[in-house]
């Protein structure tokens, strides 16, 4: 980094760049943009090769997965077969989005192996828990701090099988329990050096809560990020990045004192007719303006 320092000096472009440019920039010179593939939910079940193909042509470097079953891989395709698609696309699966719910429920492991042989064939560094269902995870603080202590369990099996455990937020965990919420109970109660958390930008924004203020509480614990907007008239819609009410460039400028690693475009709801160009929007939009 300081050679990049020297190098804009030298050229005579150094003010430039701090004038236009985030902090961020200049701590990640090549960083990768990621993008969470349920963003392409309605097409990559049915031609998984060639959205694969798509994602890597519009300049996406990692992917996060989702729908993956122990009996049918990634929507029919093997885990082989989809790591050399990713292969030849240029990809990387960083993290990968698996269904606990089974697991919490009735305490078995056997299903975490699976996931946790399934990372490591695609070379990913991530297991992550992206839901929990409302029955699993309770109305109160004490059902919070319960389901702490499970995802502790996962994380110790992910450490143990060279990986590493990270939960990822919607907005019930902001649900208030006298001073605190069950967002900070799994933030409390969950052991940092076994669980990080991916932390969904838009989901915190829509639950009223700054995640400033979170990076400053807990700095380093959210290593990972969800990208997505929120739509200027409807709240409950996503919007491409840069064109919703979420302030994107002071979030990145503290992107080292969230801890963040890696991040992963989404699209949740209200995205435009042809998903990939509406993420090849938002892509550039990030490129140009935030890293």
């Amino acid at each position: 980094m300081i050679k990049r320092r020297e190098f804009l000096i030298n050229t005579g472009l150094a003010l430039g760049a701090l004038a236009l440019a985030p902090t961020f920039a200049f701590e990640s010179k090549k960083r990768a943009i990621g993008i969470q593939l349920w963003t392409l939910r309605d097409t990559l079940p049915k031609d998984v090769k060639g959205v694969l193909s798509q994602v890597g042509k519009a300049g996406f470097c990692e992917v996060e997965t989702f729908g993956y079953s122990a009996d049918k891989g990634f929507f029919g395709t093997s885990v082989r077969d989809f790591k050399m698609m990713l292969d030849d696309n240029d990809l990387k699966a960083t993290s990968n989005h698996y269904d606990f719910n089974s697991m919490i429920k009735d305490g078995s492991t056997d299903l975490v192996q699976n996931y946790i042989e399934t990372a490591n064939l695609l070379g990913s560094e991530y297991v992550t828990v992206p839901y929990i269902v409302s029955e699993l995870r309770g109305t109160t603080g004490d059902a919070y701090k319960k389901l702490a202590v499970q995802i502790n369990k996962v994380g110790e099996l992910c450490k143990a099988g060279g990986l590493k455990l990270a939960y990822h937020n919607h907005d019930f965990e902001f649900t208030k329990f006298g001073s605190t919420n069950g967002y900070e109970i799994l933030l409390n109660e969950t052991d940092k050096n076994l669980v990080d958390f991916e932390l969904d930008l838009y989901w915190v924004v829509r639950s009223g809560n700054d995640p400033l203020q979170l990076f400053k509480k807990y700095p380093g614990r959210f290593t990972m990020w969800h990208v997505k907007d929120m739509d200027k008239v409807n709240p409950d819609w996503n919007a491409e990045i840069g064109t919703g009410t979420i302030d994107f460039k002071s979030i990145f400028a503290e992107a080292k004192l969230s801890g963040m690693k890696r991040f992963f475009l989404e699209h949740e709801s209200n995205y435009k007719p042809n998903p990939i160009e509406s993420a090849t929007t938002s892509f550039n939009y990030i490129k140009k303006n935030l890293i």
